[in-house]
């Protein structure tokens, strides 16, 4: 197993930009530029290594090589992109590294591009990018292939040593749980499970219980032997449950009016352990979304794009409006949910004044509205 920090930081300090390795700071999948460029940067990196991985570093301020983070990702359905707009997709997969001195809500975002042996192209338009257009590394740049490009196998070997060098042991996996079980109060009650005796998975949250049901939040879980994060929840209410092959987690969201709230099952992850050394992460998604009064519904739709409005056109908003805006996140995914499905737009739009407001749980709520909102799309 490879530890993915460890190779991460192999990548950091091995190597600059190249052939097999780019670096962001950031991935901007929301808009119609940092998708293509993505793309681009997955079929060029593809391309230009058919025999071996090749990587993307996702958190990493480009000139200093300083890592700073990035938001946790939990995105699944990121191959789904790829699918949908690559000829000969390779298969893709995005881990969230934990790293010391990052906040808890900051991870390494690390994009793995596995092998293909295929030339892949873009399937269709894709911004500024022509159906058709494939793309290689020359260096650090993703460019359109030259009219006689053909697979070449340059890199199997260097990335195949660094790799080697990014393998996981005793000790690494003895410091993982140890930073882990020190890194979390007792109050998040720290606990850790040894699956088929090679795997370790430690996790994190504040217990309570709700209507007889055991619930977590504030949860973590990471898969130390890899040094990945698998689940991180700022506010969600999770149920944690394992037998002796699996570790599994269900994910609850909360939606009401007037503080009629209810718990509503969103998605059940199941980590399967193998006894080859190998494990897999199978998603259902279990989300069934209520149904309100369409008055009402109506009435919110209106309320969430007036105040949004005067936001955007830089309006002082009244007192009644400093409140609803507290709810503003959670009211535009009620109204995405009863078909307004533009409103995901509109709450872009105050994405700047709500990160900038004193209460920072608004902040956060507006970035699990936008996550819920992108798995509900994407299934």
């Amino acid at each position: 197993m490879i530890n993915k920090r460890l190779l991460i930081k192999n990548l950091l300090s091995h190597n600059d930009e190249n052939s097999f390795f780019d670096k962001k700071q950031k991935l901007s999948l929301s808009s119609k530029d940092g998708k293509a460029k993505f793309l681009k940067h997955i079929c060029a990196l593809s391309n230009s290594n058919p025999m071996n991985n090749s990587y993307i570093v996702t958190g990493i301020e480009n000139e200093e090589n300083k890592i700073i983070g990035v938001d946790f990702f939990d995105d699944s359905k990121i191959q789904n992109l790829v699918n949908a707009y690559l000829k000969n997709p390779p298969k893709i997969e995005y881990e969230n590294v934990p790293f010391p001195r990052l906040p808890r809500h900051k991870v390494i975002g690390l994009v793995t591009i596995h092998a293909n042996n295929k030339v892949t192209s873009l399937l269709k338009n894709a911004w500024k990018y022509k159906k058709g257009t494939a793309f290689y590394r020359r260096g650090s740049n993703s460019m359109p292939t030259p009219l006689n490009f053909k697979l070449q196998n340059t890199n199997k070997e260097i990335v195949t040593s660094i790799e080697n060098n990014a393998r996981n042991n005793i000790k690494l996996t003895l410091d993982g749980v140890f930073d882990f079980m020190n890194n979390h109060k007792a109050q998040y009650n720290p606990k850790y499970k040894v699956f088929n005796e090679q795997f370790v998975i430690c996790w994190a949250g504040e217990k309570k219980i709700l209507n007889g049901k055991e619930f977590y939040s504030r949860v973590d879980i990471e898969l130390i032997n890899e040094q990945v994060k698998l689940f991180f929840s700022a506010l969600d209410d999770v149920q944690i449950r394992y037998n002796n092959n699996s570790f599994i987690v269900t994910e609850y969201i909360v939606l009401g009016l007037e503080k009629k709230e209810k718990y509503y099952p969103l998605e059940k992850t199941i980590i399967n352990f193998k006894r080859n050394g190998k494990h897999d992460i199978v998603k259902e998604f279990l989300f069934i979304p209520p149904k309100f009064d369409d008055e009402i519904i109506q009435h919110i739709f209106n309320n969430c794009n007036a105040i949004v409005k005067k936001i955007d056109e830089n309006i002082s908003l009244s007192v009644i409006e400093h409140e609803d805006i507290l709810r503003l996140p959670t009211n535009c995914l009620i109204c995405f949910l009863h078909g307004f499905t533009e409103i995901s737009e509109q709450l872009k739009k105050a994405k700047n004044y709500i990160k900038n407001l004193e209460n920072k749980t608004t902040y956060i709520k507006y970035k699990e509205a936008l996550r819920i909102i992108r798995k509900v799309t994407y299934n």
